[in-house]
């Protein structure tokens, strides 16, 4: 199971030291959207210059002009980049496309989504990566919690990953749905020590 680290709302030095001290823990790190707006495509530039042999992923949430927004970011070396769920399925079909091209992945992000009859749609485009995502804004009106899960459950052949203020405690609930990479920010970006908070979510993940 794959451990992604989220990069948001931080400055460019804060990405880097995070990135340097949770190395050896994290599988795929993750340049949120946030720091893209920020900085641009450059910082997902470097830090695949800097780790080159981790998952980068360009969370660029693409809703429209897929092809170019897709070549963007792999371009820039990113490994996956987002695209919404309720962009047109144009969009979506030609950001695969790209990704095909350039031997990258799309991962869809399912924030704002509740019908499953979405989920089957996305699949018979050929999406087979896709994000349980549990916005930011959604988080100040309560916690992640099972009914989020259901959107997904049951469907195979389809990777997921999970996202939406995931902690050390709340973790272990989270990794009873099985999904297969876990996106955690906050409570690795902003602990005391975040590599403490890497490694103990890694080891959760490893058991």
């Amino acid at each position: 199971m794959n451990l992604q680290l989220a990069l948001d709302r931080l400055t460019w030095d804060e990405c880097f030291q995070l990135s340097e001290e949770t190395e050896a823990y994290v599988d795929w790190i993750e340049v949120g959207t946030g720091v893209i707006k920020e900085y641009g495509l450059s910082i997902v530039r470097q830090i695949k210059k800097f780790y080159p042999n981790k998952v980068i992923v360009a969370d660029m949430k693409t809703c429209d002009a897929g092809s170019h927004e897709a070549i963007q970011a792999f371009e820039a070396g990113a490994d996956i980049t987002t695209v919404m769920a309720f962009s047109a399925n144009k969009t979506i079909v030609d950001t695969l496309e790209v990704g095909n091209k350039y031997n990258k992945r799309i991962m869809i992000d399912l924030l704002g989504i509740t019908d499953r009859q979405r989920l089957l749609q996305l699949q018979q485009l050929g999406v087979d990566l896709v994000s349980l995502h549990f916005g930011k804004d959604m988080q100040k009106q309560g916690e992640l919690g099972s009914e989020h899960f259901s959107l997904t459950e049951g469907i195979i052949n389809l990777e997921v990953a999970i996202a939406g203020g995931i902690t050390l405690d709340s973790l272990p609930g989270v990794l009873k749905t099985r999904p297969n990479t876990i996106i955690v920010g906050s409570a690795i970006t902003k602990a005391k020590n975040p590599r403490e908070a890497a490694a103990a979510m890694k080891g959760l993940l490893s058991k």
